[in-house]
């Protein structure tokens, strides 16, 4: 199964959301992250809300399942991923989502995987998690250990989407520029440079060390070493022309001084 589709079968279940917003929020970090299936639990009101706080994720609120008890909301799924901030024995062989994420990809592939988040003020109780059959928490640091809820299905989210490999970065549109055509930059700068007086020619090499320094931070392609290539011409033709500029506009000068003023 391609894991675009995997995605299709991973539920996340809000065990008695207490506030509207928190399950619109939820619903817009589900469709950030490719999930589209959604199961509350005995919610305890969704008002409006829900439905401003979705924003354009309205139709993953609009199609989602309510159910009257956990065991319902997840009777359909193989692996149960249950989360939890609190510590205690039955909780020592929690993982993050980093961790967890490849596991429910794998189980997707055969079934239905849930997601289950608990109230936003006492989380899952122990009957809750007894039903999962992992359990999971999310690396805070210990001095405050609770997250919003629609933040904890994000990053829960967020890691599933990139064990998934489905994200392409954005690629350059040009090619990366080859050695050549570096060199032949740096060369017109080194004229350029030194015609501007920037440099003395007994420094010209090692105030090119410099400049390679800094331009060498980042990748060079080509269309960045034809603008910078067109720096160079552009200031190379203005100093050239400075000089003759300057003369045109003192040659102006005496001929208006000899032209007498119109009465």
């Amino acid at each position: 199964m391609e894991s675009e589709s995997l995605l299709t079968n991973i539920r996340v279940v809000l065990v008695e959301p207490l506030y509207s917003g928190n399950i619109g929020s939820v619903c817009r970090a589900m469709a950030n992250m490719g999930l589209s299936d959604l199961t509350l639990v005995n919610p305890k009101q969704i008002r409006d809300e829900a439905r401003w706080m979705a924003c354009h994720a309205s139709d993953i609120l609009e199609n989602r399942t309510v159910c009257g008890s956990l065991a319902e909301a997840v009777g359909d799924c193989g692996a149960v991923m249950g989360t939890s901030a609190r510590d205690g024995l039955y909780r020592r062989h929690a993982l993050s989502p980093r961790e967890w994420a490849p596991r429910a990809l794998q189980s997707a592939q055969t079934g239905k995987v849930a997601l289950v988040f608990g109230r936003e003020d006492s989380g899952l109780n122990n009957e809750e998690l007894a039903l999962c059959t992992q359990i999971v928490r999310i690396p805070t640091t210990t001095a405050y250990r609770s997250l919003n809820l629609a933040q904890a299905v994000m990053v829960f989210c967020y890691e599933i989407f990139v064990a998934a490999d489905l994200y392409e970065p954005p690629r350059e549109k040009s090619e990366e520029a080859p050695a050549a055509l570096r060199e032949r930059m740096v060369a017109l700068w080194r004229a350029m440079l030194l015609n501007v007086g920037f440099m003395e020619p007994e420094k010209a090499d090692h105030m090119m060390f410099g400049l390679r320094r800094i331009f060498s931070r980042g990748a060079w392609t080509e269309d960045d070493v034809s603008i910078l290539m067109g720096v160079a011409r552009q200031v190379e033709w203005a100093v050239e022309n400075r000089g003759e500029e300057t003369l045109t506009k003192l040659e102006t000068e005496r001929n208006n001084e000899r032209i007498p003023a119109q009465p």
